[in-house]
């Protein structure tokens, strides 16, 4: 029996020391961790809210009455288009190897994403199925820009063909390891170019494409119910925490931080553009308040992962006084309609942050120091490249898009006598309200 027991004890020790040595082995290669896994899908849950109901809301109410279910249709609609391009091709084009421009095709329609495939320490399945909300969203932020003026059948056709030609090609940009972009160290953390810069541009070339709606801006067009853009902004601000949270791809400090900021930045952008207006209108106003804290929102997104709190507050409040002003002048100054702001919120707000990120990321500032060892200087010349990168390539291809899509079925845009009767019932033969 010793011996036998003495037998036992010597193979026990064999397979502890081999069990060792393999454990060695798989803490080398990327292993799934509950704890990011559950916050990743936590966060893909939270950027869809954003979409449908939050900005479907926010939009729905700043629109006229007649108009508000064309909002909420086209909105949700995309998520519906968006989400089967993004199975076929648009997450291979996105973040397939390809080449520094574009991602190739071995991962279309999800092919290896399966439950054993690893992103990192999470399944590849809930970075796909996150990635996808930010292709969502983007697309649906146009929306504001042509809100009120443009064809259905246009609308899907162009988010179509902008979600694989526009899109797809940026975030392999800036997100893909070969990408140009980030092969160059330009600093996104989780949007500010990919989302909002081309989702700002994108809209501004739609409102100058389409022409302004009948009546701009000789007559006013305010929002026809306040309270939907008021609940609206508060999915956005909760739902953000999952855009910039969630970007980190790991439950940890960088998660935390993100949301910390995020958090800063839209109470600075929202207070900012309420105090301004304030000043130079002897009021403030609902309208005003959650514009702000969007622009907040907005700006600090590409900072979100690389800066620290004091420098998310100066973020924030630089964010709702370049943005007030912004509006303004497109409005007053320029007269261009894009309907719901979406290039001075958006666009120039996307185009602050990415170059404030350069200099609040750095970890030279003191108090208000980053996470980042970099050179102001370089950053910043990097940062301004990939911008305007991204600018002019949206810019072009929305063009381009929208004349395709004119040429398809004829006008994007609805007759006159169907804008001064609402899309709601000239595109579905429904009402948003029946009184």
């Amino acid at each position: 029996m010793n011996v036998e027991a003495g037998e036992w004890i010597r193979w026990a020790k064999r397979i502890s020391t081999i069990a060792a040595l393999l454990g060695v082995t798989c803490a080398s290669a990327d292993e799934l961790n509950a704890g990011d896994t559950a916050w990743i899908l936590t966060s893909t849950a939270l950027v869809l809210f954003m979409t449908i109901p939050g900005l479907s809301l926010f939009y729905g109410g700043l629109v006229r009455s007649r108009n508000v279910l064309s909002v909420l249709m086209q909105c949700f609609s995309i998520t519906c288009v968006v989400t089967i391009l993004w199975l076929l091709i648009g997450y291979s084009l996105a973040f397939d190897v390809g080449n520094s421009f574009i991602g190739g095709l071995s991962k279309g329609l999800f092919a290896g994403v399966g439950e054993e495939a690893v992103w990192g320490t999470i399944p590849e399945s809930s970075f796909a199925i996150f990635q996808l909300t930010f292709a969502i969203i983007t697309p649906a932020l146009i929306v504001g820009g042509f809100a009120e003026r443009m064809r259905f059948v246009s609308v899907l056709l162009f988010t179509s063909l902008w979600s694989i030609i526009v899109y797809a090609p940026i975030t392999h940009w800036v997100w893909s390891e070969t990408g140009w972009l980030f092969e160059r160290g330009f600093l996104d953390f989780a949007g500010g170019s990919v989302v909002h810069i081309s989702a700002g541009t994108a809209a501004v070339v739609t409102a100058l494409v389409l022409k302004a709606r009948q009546g701009f801006p000789t007559h006013p067009m305010p929002p026809h119910n306040m309270r939907l853009p008021m609940a609206g902004a508060g999915m956005l601000w909760v739902g953000w925490f999952g855009f910039n949270g969630g970007s980190a791809l790991t439950a940890g400090g960088d998660a935390a931080m993100a949301i910390a900021v995020t958090h800063i930045s839209a109470a600075a952008g929202a207070f900012t553009w309420m105090s301004v207006e304030w000043i130079k209108y002897g009021k403030p106003s609902a309208l005003g308040a959650v514009t702000g804290m969007v622009a907040g929102l907005g700006t600090i997104t590409p900072a979100s992962g690389f800066v620290g709190p004091a420098g998310a507050l100066v973020i924030g409040i630089a964010a709702g006084v370049v943005c007030f002003f912004a509006t303004n002048i497109m409005k007053q100054k320029l007269k261009i309609d894009d309907s719901l702001d979406v290039f001075p919120v958006h666009g120039v707000g996307g185009f602050l942050g990415i170059m404030l990120t350069a200099i609040f990321a750095s970890n030279t500032l003191g108090i208000f120091s980053g996470q980042q060892t970099i050179s102001m200087g370089s950053q910043l010349l990097t940062q301004f490249t990939g911008a305007i990168a991204v600018i002019t390539y949206t810019a072009v291809a929305t063009w381009a898009i929208l004349l395709l899509v004119r040429r398809l079925v004829g006008t994007n845009r609805v007759t006159g006598d169907n804008e001064v009767l609402g899309l709601d019932l000239s595109e579905h033969n429904e009402r948003g309200y029946v009184l």
